[in-house]
């Protein structure tokens, strides 16, 4: 297994403030060993378990992404076998400083860019972006002022998968999960499985 050591990562003691909390990028490294078995050691990703990339993600979203599986507002429907899977790691993480901390580490790393994984019409996906562009950006780069992550840099099969379990109610049905339920009529816009490819197909062309 690679060891990730402080000196290996050639950061020092790294520092940042998101959320009201101090986050320390060098006790991130040691705690992220776990989430890179499936996320990858620079936070690219794995579809093959499932895992899709953290790096290049905004802190905000991971930190609120991670308290939810951890607090059991994600990843707990009935059928959400990958939710629940990423629910129990994310148990590890009893403080908000360590969620902070392992975000710290993940802001380290470079950008992840996914492949290219989804077929659809990135032409007619435009059209049915223009309602998503109101929170995630023309560009998809995300708005932190409407809690609403930059899907750009996010792996398409992911974006499909998310988008799926919206409609299906696998996510955003709890009743905490706020910006979830949100999300869940705007997925719903989407009449069948190829209109969300066609949107996906859009924002991969966006990837540039």
């Amino acid at each position: 297994m690679r060891i990730l050591t402080i000196a290996s990562l050639g950061i020092g003691l790294a520092l940042f403030a998101v959320d009201g909390l101090a986050q320390d990028a060098v006790h991130g490294a040691e705690d992220y060993k776990l989430c890179a078995s499936c996320h990858g050691f620079k936070g690219e990703g794995n579809q093959l378990v499932n895992a899709p990339a953290l790096a290049g993600q905004a802190d905000w979203y991971l930190i609120r992404q991670i308290r939810n599986f951890r607090d059991g507002i994600r990843g707990t429907a009935e059928g959400d076998t990958h939710g629940k899977a990423m629910g129990q790691m994310a148990q590890g993480l009893a403080s908000d400083d360590k969620v902070a901390d392992i975000v710290a580490y993940i802001k380290t790393l470079p950008a992840a860019h996914p492949a290219t994984t989804v077929a659809g019409d990135p032409k007619t996906g435009q059209a049915l972006y223009a309602s998503c562009a109101v929170c995630h950006g023309s560009k998809a780069e995300g708005n932190e002022a409407m809690n609403a992550p930059a899907l750009a840099r996010s792996d398409d099969w992911y974006q499909v998968r998310q988008l799926q379990s919206f409609r299906s109610g696998l996510r955003g049905a709890h009743p905490d999960d706020v910006y979830g339920q949100q999300m869940r009529p705007m997925a719903a816009m989407l009449a069948d499985e190829q209109a969300i490819n066609n949107v996906v197909a859009y924002i991969n062309s966006l990837k540039k």
